[in-house]
């Protein structure tokens, strides 16, 4: 009996060793996970190929397609996963949440990154050979628990990067954090994650 291997791959070891870290809680034993540019680096071929949250990122989003294709068998599948940031939004309306919604999307923008490619995804795909393409919308919005911080640890996380743009000064910056937690607190406020963007298309068997 052949035993299927996954293996995963991201260009932070530092996600890896968590990821590992989990797998080895979780007892899962066919995982490999390897440290590779999805741009650069060469793999084996496999039957199912899965990007999550990796185009958005990227600068050529057309030449990392290229590379999943030549990692696909023919007749494989490449599933694509990601963003737009548009379909973000929150119950009743908070300014600090549409400013930061802004502020995510200036800095990606600057920056090469696509913050709004989710429905570019089909067009790229077709563009990239692959066949009957087919997408699929899905959106996480919450009431309660860890998925209403979201927001908030999000825009811990791309501070820095707002403040080399000149985006934004550090004390609004604090002050838009603070009001985003205390907006995710507030048991009557509605949250959304971005509108996700799911595309998947066939290699061609021949």
């Amino acid at each position: 009996m052949t035993r299927e291997l996954h293996v995963a791959t991201d260009i932070d070891e530092i996600k890896l060793k968590l990821a590992r870290r989990e797998a080895e809680q979780q007892r899962l034993t066919n995982l490999e996970f390897r440290l590779a540019d999805i741009v650069e680096d060469e793999l084996e071929n496999f039957d199912f190929v899965q990007a999550r949250f990796v185009l958005t990122h990227l600068l050529n989003q057309q030449k990392a397609l290229e590379k999943m294709w030549e990692a696909i068998h023919p007749g494989g599948i490449l599933a694509i996963e990601d963003i737009d940031f548009r379909g973000h939004f929150c119950h009743p309306e908070c300014a600090a949440f549409s400013r930061y919604v802004e502020l995510y999307t200036k800095t990606a923008q600057r920056r090469g990154a696509d913050p709004n490619i989710g429905p570019r995804l089909p067009g790229l795909l077709i563009k990239a050979r692959f066949e009957a393409v087919q997408i699929k919308v899905v959106q996480l919005v919450a009431m309660s628990g860890e998925s209403k911080l979201m927001a908030p640890l999000t825009m811990e996380t791309i501070a820095d990067s707002v403040l080399a743009e000149g985006l934004a000064s550090r004390a609004e910056v604090d002050r838009l954090i603070h009001d985003l937690y205390e907006f995710a607190r507030d048991p009557d406020t509605v949250v959304s994650g971005p509108r996700v963007v799911q595309t998947w298309g066939h290699r061609p068997r021949s």
